[in-house]
């Protein structure tokens, strides 16, 4: 059997047995595209350890479209994503390369850049209108920073789902892992003056006003995976949001670089500084992973640097 069809078989064996999401499987879709286009092989024996070797050098010098080399991290994920396929060729008893032959390299510490608390009232406060979209802009700041969402998960709620007596709702995170996620009352009062001023029957509940709908002559954005957007659906994109929050933080004066996923690094910090344990912000964010949460560390670090330079040494002679 050729290796382009083994590919297939493998990306429906992670859709139906490993139930991964559907932008999972683009992504090792992608990924192994590219190299089974860069080694031009049709036979999984052809996998060796001098061809992933040098596929990994190919990685490591290739240019993005900015004319940057790949990131390290970007680099694990097309190797991560040839050492799941060869686990599955093991799997079908197809000779390959052992998978455990193939090393994963260390990816550099994360530092997370996150918002102070004065900077996120500045850009929260910088959505100040009462019109459609300044209601609808604020509501969307607030609710990132109250509970935490990632921009895919905020596109996707609808607004039957939001209870705001009950100040929560469900939302289906990465792999399809539905968690509860929590409103602050800013932020519901934010989203129920928000909710007043819909007019449209549309289920999505953050949407385009229909001026802008009319622009766009009943046509979504562009967008792919879980969070493609229906023909006429009025749903705002991911990329809407960042274009959002890009806005309000250049109005607010913030000089960071603010993404909607700042807002949620933002989010744990603030929870963790102010005496969350680091499991209780795990199951808040929706990590499968301790390993995942302890980049904001930082901020623990940071206290206990504080209470060291506090309380040690106070019995020596000056």
């Amino acid at each position: 059997m050729d290796i382009k069809t083994l590919k297939s078989q493998f990306l429906e064996y992670l859709e139906i047995e490993k139930s991964r999401s559907l932008k999972t499987i683009e992504n090792y879709n992608r990924y192994l595209d590219k190299f089974l286009n860069w080694a031009k092989i049709s036979d999984p024996g052809q996998i060796t350890d001098d061809l992933i070797r040098n596929f990994r050098v190919y990685l490591n010098r290739t240019e993005g479209v900015a004319g940057r080399t790949l990131k390290r991290n970007t680099q694990n994920y097309y190797i991560i994503s040839i050492r799941s396929f060869l686990k599955y060729l093991a799997k079908r008893d197809v000779k390959a390369l052992q998978a455990e032959k193939v090393e994963v390299g260390r990816n550099p510490s994360r530092e997370v850049e996150f918002l102070e608390a004065d900077e996120v009232d500045r850009i929260i406060a910088a959505a100040n209108g009462g019109d459609f979209k300044s209601l609808r802009d604020r509501a969307i700041l607030e609710l990132l920073f109250s509970a935490g969402l990632r921009v895919s998960e905020l596109t996707g709620v609808d607004r039957d789902r939001l209870d705001l007596e009950k100040r929560e709702f469900s939302v289906r995170g990465k792999g399809d892992k539905v968690r509860v996620v929590f409103v602050s009352a800013g932020a519901a009062a934010a989203l129920a003056r928000y909710l007043e001023k819909r007019t449209d029957m549309d289920p999505a509940l953050f949407v385009r006003d229909r001026l802008a709908a009319i622009k766009f002559s009943g046509k979504s954005e562009p967008c792919v995976g879980k969070n493609k957007i229906k023909s006429g659906s009025l749903r705002l994109t991911p990329r809407s949001i960042q274009r959002i929050v890009k806005y309000y933080a250049a109005k607010a004066g913030i000089i960071k670089d603010v993404h909607p996923h700042t807002l949620r690094h933002s989010f744990a910090t603030d929870l963790l500084m102010n005496g969350a344990d680091i499991r209780s912000v795990q199951a808040m964010l929706g990590h499968s992973s301790i390993t995942t949460t302890q980049i904001y560390t930082h901020v623990t670090n940071r206290q206990l640097k504080e209470i060291h330079q506090a309380f040690h040494g106070r019995r020596r002679k000056k």
